[in-house]
């Protein structure tokens, strides 16, 4: 690995280790803007396609206009080009797209502007968790169903709160609900529970982020013969359950071995980690 890591600001490649952006930037004051989380493996980046599409779609919802030129493809070599130069062909990339104006509340602009930034990840590919983990429900707020819902935008007090609440408790992740009390995903990526060999996962009507990795494992199920259900769930359902998973783009599947007093195996988590390690690999 290079000594010096780089960061990517609107097409300048910037030292990561020095002030990049102004305290005047709107992401900064009122986290106005999208970001997508990226595996990047074998030096290349996954799904980009989707991620793509999702982040195009959460602009739109937003008023925020992409740069003049940056598209997918611009995307990809500027994710590629970054990788390169810091040596880092197995890494979580994170891309930021935010509104490039003056103003308060209501800006002055609509046009974006973007940054890109690389961590290295140890494994080449997706990988199974080992141990694992243990969750509960989290008490204190529910997520409203609405527009924002289903984006990644760069307001993620909720979930930061959520993880807090776990760390509290000594719990690994843990389990949202919606405003109508259905349980939705978990603080760190979408949930998935196995009853009888069969997937099922909470429908994006219910306010879950529109995970880019939902959408592979729900895809990819599928393709190998998996039922796959997207409807509401509420605790019941988790205590009927025989295994309960999570995904996120960065991790793949990380599998959950209690609730509360119930515990899971892992055993088709383990099956879609295979399948999903295989079509990045192909």
């Amino acid at each position: 690995m290079s000594a010096e890591r780089f960061v990517d600001l609107n097409g300048e490649l910037m030292r990561a280790d020095r002030p990049v952006i102004t305290l005047d930037n709107r992401a900064f004051h009122y986290a106005d803007g999208l970001f997508e989380s990226i595996r990047v493996v074998g030096g290349r980046p996954c799904f980009l396609d989707a991620h793509w599409a999702r982040l195009a779609e959460g602009c739109k919802v937003l008023r925020i206009e992409l740069p003049p030129g940056f598209d997918r493809d611009a995307l990809e070599r500027a994710i590629l080009r970054l990788v390169e130069r810091n040596a880092m062909p197995s890494a979580r990339c994170r891309l930021t797209v935010y509104r490039d104006a003056q103003g308060h509340y209501r800006p002055a602009g609509h046009r974006g502007a973007y940054a890109i930034e690389l961590q290295p990840m140890q494994e080449g590919t997706y990988t199974l968790n080992e141990r694992g983990l243990m969750v509960d429900i989290y008490p204190d707020m529910r997520k409203p169903v609405n527009a924002l819902a289903v984006h990644k935008t760069l307001n993620c007090q909720y979930y930061v709160m959520a993880s807090l609440w776990s760390e509290s408790r000594g719990l690994d992740d843990c389990l949202l609900q919606n405003d109508r009390g259905n349980i939705i995903e978990s603080s760190t990526g979408n949930l998935f529970i196995v009853s009888n060999g069969v997937l099922y996962t909470p429908s994006l009507a219910d306010g879950c982020l529109g995970g880019v990795m939902r959408m592979q494992v729900i895809n990819l199920a599928l393709h190998n013969g998996i039922k796959v259900y997207e409807c509401s769930l509420n605790p019941q359902n988790l205590l009927a359950a025989d295994e309960l998973f999570f995904t996120n783009a960065v991790r793949g599947v990380q599998w959950a071995v209690t609730y509360r007093t119930k515990r899971y195996v892992h055993r088709t988590a383990r099956q879609v980690t295979e399948l999903l390690a295989r079509s990045v690999l192909s």
